[in-house]
């Protein structure tokens, strides 16, 4: 049985003698261990991977005793997960479908350790796609009127597949703060910028106005305030004088569908934790 905890909690030495100590005495074998300490915050962050014999590992005990051991002493806020266990992923879709083949191509190569229990379009458009996959899709359409009954549903869906966490693959909708709420940190955006600057709409026509030299990409959680949540991801191309707008959206979209699924395959391996805005990501 393969195990990832991740856990966070204020620095103070021993911490991690304590938790390799803790993993040994169950019988794991620790198989990667990485840590980060942010001075400023004094905070303390740890991703470790062990190997148990599947018969000598009862889970309710070890989470009961870890907690009582560790976590409570050293205010943890702290997680584990079975490698065994894929994440549930709902994809976002609209009408650009780069993202989207991506994905489904990454995932159908089972570069992408995950399952997609369905895909939710606010188009018809994408359908085929789906299909094509054999991914059951969903149409949803959002108006001003019918905007909340179509996050009703969407909730509904989620929830009824016991959804770990969703993808905006160029969904072309703010997603509202009840969704956001119900899924903390487990919404991953694609942003067609190099965050912070140039958010918002129309991005490569404000940077090609701006005659700018580089455009990126960015993969974020997402937030209540739009294009400023958690950054996973980010990269850059460079473009010239002679580049279009149709250039800029042409090199960009390359970009994009290459960093988000980056972002993907960062959370759905457990290498993200998320504080203060910002993101720790493990190698």
């Amino acid at each position: 049985m393969k195990t990832t905890i991740l856990i966070h909690c204020p620095d103070q030495s021993g911490i991690i003698s304590a938790v390799t100590g803790f993993i040994h005495a169950k019988g794991g074998n620790i198989i990667y261990l990485d840590q980060h300490v942010d001075k400023t915050a004094n905070v303390f962050f740890m991703r470790l991977e062990s190997d148990f014999d599947d018969n000598s590992l009862n889970l309710e005990r070890f989470k009961e005793e870890f907690k009582s051991s560790l976590s409570n002493p050293y205010q943890m806020e702290w997680s584990l997960h079975l490698d065994s266990i894929l994440p549930k992923m709902a994809i976002f879709v609209s009408k650009y479908n780069h993202c989207l083949y991506d994905l489904l191509s990454r995932y159908h190569s089972e570069e992408l350790r995950a399952e997609i229990p369905f895909i939710i379009s606010n188009h018809k458009d994408l359908g085929y796609i789906a299909e094509q996959f054999n991914i059951p899709f969903y149409h949803i359409p959002v108006t001003k009127d019918t905007k909340k009954e179509a996050e009703k549903r969407q909730l509904e869906l989620l929830k009824e597949h016991n959804v770990d966490f969703i993808v905006l693959a160029r969904y072309m909708q703010i997603v509202s703060s009840r969704l956001i709420s119900e899924f903390p940190n487990k919404i991953i955006n694609i942003h067609h910028s190099f965050l912070p600057a140039f958010a918002g709409a129309k991005p490569y026509h404000a940077a090609f106005d701006r005659g700018v030299k580089i455009i990126g990409a960015t993969s974020h959680y997402v937030t209540e305030e739009l294009d400023a949540g958690p950054i996973i991801e980010q990269d850059v191309t460079t473009v010239t004088h002679t580049h279009t707008i149709k250039d800029f959206i042409t090199k960009g979209r390359d970009l994009e569908k290459i960093v988000l699924s980056r972002a993907v395959k960062l959370h759905v391996k457990r290498k993200t934790m998320v504080y203060n805005n910002k993101t720790v990501i493990f190698s």
